[in-house]
């Protein structure tokens, strides 16, 4: 475990500040940041919302290239990868996203690139060339901000063509594990008011955890291989007409991380004896494959004893927006996007194991007849193939929007319209292997109405499945911001509605066969008889509207200091459970539906600035309260089966603390910090109608904070020597929804140092060259970023952070 505790957080927090406190006046002041949190751009000091900017160079100077890389840089966010998929990301932001990531649920957490929203996570660990900027807005977004942004917003926003230079970049990167990254734009001018810019990304990596054991391997765990590209076109057609547009493309091929086995599993009670003693004797037999360390330590390798299979996605996507400066006060714009997503992810939960007689994954395997009618013997004559969910998603939206101000400027406003249409399917239809498992049974379980033969020496189970989705979302949004004619214009108030309507359709046609295997050959000597048939043939079909409002008093107490009071609503729709159970039960679960969750928050924070604009210190406090919030835990004894229960009241509470100080010319200090507290009341449990206690805020750390020093070494004619490290620490938090897992799912506080020491900006061929030495978790601290408590050969398994990376990166510019 890391030797870790909230002691080295207040050693890290009071080296910082005694730095502070011996600094020395100085004349430069800290530089304004301009954001477009608003839709509009304004001073990060003017916008009264909780959020954190890392614009061109913190990307460059932190390593963030994408929105996974934004992990253990914000306090108040955490990131984790999706258990069986490592491009799918899970976002949370003060202790509010999704733990499942499944096409009829959005995350709480909206993405948007350059403006429009990004529906699926998957591919969101994907490196986007040629980053601007990226905003990460604290707390719900309900009014400006299009899809369900109940916990936030991550804004990614790429650089703009400029038509009056032509500009060159090359970054190279490279690294232990085998990276290598090179990142190519080139700007062009083309015609007066017009540019264009194209952008290449080449990148491998590999895992950190080394597969010696499959035959035919695909690779180590966490290997990737990113190819992408970008065009962006830019127009001034008139002073009044602006067009832009731009095209992504971004393949990766790459294998997932596995599990790390850390607990023998225990015996389940569930309250149904039958299926408890049928799921305790698979457990039994699971562990008796599997050695377990029994804490958490982060291995270098895990062998596999069947073929290691690899996962690939595909995001395409056309953005185009034209911009009507109608007059000083008034701008319409006109955003289109539409983007395609393809994803197929391998799935392979039974890694570590001495033999192929225990499975738990997707491979190819040679089994019985998954038609066979229930009772019928057949033999192993079937040959299934290597099987991946493959995930097919397209969406586009329109957006009109309408910015401007009236009566001399005291009234500044937003409007827009807003349509977005998305459908997918996830093709897991050909029927594959899920589950072999030998089996134990000296008295004959009954299984379904059907005893396991006493012969049986093992159990196998074969899966179907084909989810679809179609939706759509229309909203009609205003903001309105009024400066009165008092108080010597100190105060604003702004006024924000929004009305949304989303209609959602699901259908999930799912299949479950288990069979007894006679006999352990593994060939076609083997007979099998198939014991129960679990079918869901779901079908929902529902349509949810609602009302969000938003109210902001905003007061500049003095030049340098903004006080506002926040109230803001947000809601999410409501939808249906494609990881129902296939059973008759599950079904209806299904077509009923989960009900839609609404977010009402509080927020009362400052925006400051002290001794000549040398220290910036933003803070705010919170109070966030839900109604019927959405969450998802695992049914106890299943594999990959889950529930949505909507809770009755939940709450987080929190407080937030940003502070950067210009301590002397040379040096910037950062010191982030956020504290959060959650309480979900009693709710009803779908699985039996019962008020339960059990529910939790998943991934919610009680305190979090981040500390920098930017120390510039040497600033002359031959360019600029600068050392910047970057200490992170993330208390313990919950790792599924269920109080009464927390000690298999809990994750354990964690801290990370990174480091760069850089020549940057050296006068070459006209342009600058700089050459940057990086490392990433410099302490090399093991620390885990997701555990489950569900698997049937463990009763803990978990995914662990990157051990310490170190590279050099190259960078070369040239401007004329």
């Amino acid at each position: 475990m890391p030797n870790t505790s909230f002691a080295s957080l207040r050693w890290s927090t009071l080296l910082a500040l005694l730095l502070c406190s011996v600094s020395v006046a100085a004349k430069p002041a800290l530089e304004e940041v301009v954001v477009t949190a608003q839709k509009r751009q304004e001073s990060l000091q003017d916008t009264p919302i909780a959020l954190d900017v890392f614009n061109e160079g913190a990307l460059e100077r932190e390593g963030i290239s994408n929105v996974g890389d934004l992990a253990n840089n914000v306090p108040a966010l955490t990131i984790e990868p999706f258990p069986i998929n490592s491009t799918q990301l899970r976002i949370y932001i003060r202790g509010i996203g999704l733990i499942d990531a499944q096409l009829t649920q959005d995350p709480p957490v909206g993405v948007y690139i350059d403006g429009a929203y990004i529906a699926r996570s998957s591919g969101l660990a994907t490196d986007i060339t040629d980053l601007q900027r990226i905003e990460v807005l604290r707390g719900p977004q309900g009014t400006l901000y299009g899809r369900n942004s109940t916990g936030g917003a991550v804004n990614l926003i790429t650089k703009r063509p400029n038509p009056d230079a032509l500009e060159f970049k090359q970054t190279v990167n490279t690294g232990n594990l085998g990276l290598f990254s090179s990142k190519t734009s080139l700007n062009l001018p083309l015609w007066q008011g017009a540019a264009a810019k194209l952008a290449y990304l080449d990148k491998t990596k590999n895992g950190h955890i080394e597969n010696n054991g499959a035959p035919n391997q695909y690779g180590d765990y966490g290997d990737s291989e990113t190819l992408g590209y970008r065009l962006d076109f830019g127009w001034d057609v008139n002073e009044w007409i602006r067009v832009d547009y731009g095209y992504d493309y971004a393949e990766v091929e790459s294998t997932n991380y596995t599990y790390t086995l850390v607990d023998a599993p225990s015996d389940i009670d569930t309250g149904d004896p039958t299926a408890d003693a049928v799921n305790n004797i698979i457990r039994a037999e699971a562990s008796k494959f599997y050695t377990y360390p029994g804490y958490d330590k982060r291995p270098d390798s895990i062998d596999a004893v069947v073929p290691l299979l690899g996962s690939d996605t595909e995001i395409e996507g056309h953005q185009f927006s034209v911009q009507f400066d109608v007059a000083d006060t008034l701008q319409i714009k006109y955003l289109y996007a539409k983007r395609d997503l393809f994803d197929g992810a391998a799935a392979d939960l039974g890694t570590g194991q001495s033999s192929d007689a225990f499975r738990l994954d997707n491979n190819a395997v040679l089994s019985f007849d998954f038609n066979s009618a229930q009772g019928q013997i057949s033999n192993r004559t079937f040959q299934y193939n290597d099987r991946r969910a493959e995930l097919t998603q397209q969406q586009f939206s329109h957006e009109l929007q309408f910015t401007g101000s009236a009566f001399n400027d005291r009234l500044d406003y937003i409007a827009g319209l807003y349509y977005f249409e998305e459908e997918a399917v996830e093709d897991n239809e050909e029927p594959h292997h899920q589950l072999t498992v030998p089996l134990n049974n000296p008295l004959g379980i009954d299984v379904g109405g059907i005893a396991v033969p006493v012969t049986a020496a093992g159990l196998q189970v074969l899966t179907s499945q084909i989810p679809t989705i179609e939706n759509t979302a229309k909203a009609v949004y205003t903001q309105l911001t009024w400066l009165p004619p008092i108080l010597e214009d100190r105060l604003a108030v702004t006024l924000g509605a929004r009305h949304s309507e989303d209609s959602r359709k699901a259908t999930q046609s799912r299949i479950l066969t288990t069979f007894a295997v006679l006999g352990a050959t593994q060939t076609a000597l083997d007979t099998g008889i198939l014991l129960r048939r679990d079918i869901l043939d779901g079908y929902g079909d529902k349509d949810y509207a609602d009302n969000s409002f938003s109210f902001t008093l905003e007061y500049r107490l003095s030049d340098d200091i903004n006080l506002y009071l926040k109230r803001q609503e947000a809601y999410k729709s409501g939808g249906f459970n494609i990881r129902e159970d296939p059973s008759p039960e599950g079904q209806a679960r299904f077509n009923e539906g989960f009900d839609q969750e609404k977010v009402r928050s509080w927020e009362l924070g400052t925006k400051a600035e002290f001794f000549d604009n040398r220290l910036r210190i933003n803070s705010d406090v919170f109070l966030t309260s839900f109604k019927d919030q959405q969450l998802n835990f695992a049914i106890p004894g299943s594999l990959t089966d889950t529930a949505v229960a909507n809770a009755g009241t939940s709450a987080l509470s929190g407080f937030e603390f940003d502070m950067t100080y210009l301590a002397l010319e040379n040096l910037i200090l950062v010191l982030n910090y956020a504290y959060l507290e959650g309480a979900i009341e009693p709710s009803v449990n779908p699985l039996n109608g019962e008020t339960s206690d059990d529910f939790s805020f998943n991934s919610a750390p009680r305190h979090a904070a981040t500390a920098a020093a930017d120390w510039t070494l040497y600033n002359g004619e031959m360019g600029r020597a600068s050392l910047n490290i970057t200490y992170s620490f993330t208390d313990e938090r919950d790792g599924s929804s269920l109080k009464s897992k927390r000690e298999s799912d809990v994750q354990d506080d964690f801290d990370v140092i990174n480091a760069r020491l850089g020549m940057y900006e050296i006068p070459l061929a006209g342009g600058d060259l700089s050459v940057a030495a990086w490392v990433k978790n410099l302490e090399n601290n093991d620390y885990v970023i997701n555990a489950i408590h569900h698997l049937p050969q463990a009763d803990r398994a978990v995914l662990f952070g990157e051990p310490r990376t170190y590279g050099l990166e190259m960078i070369y510019r040239f401007a004329n």
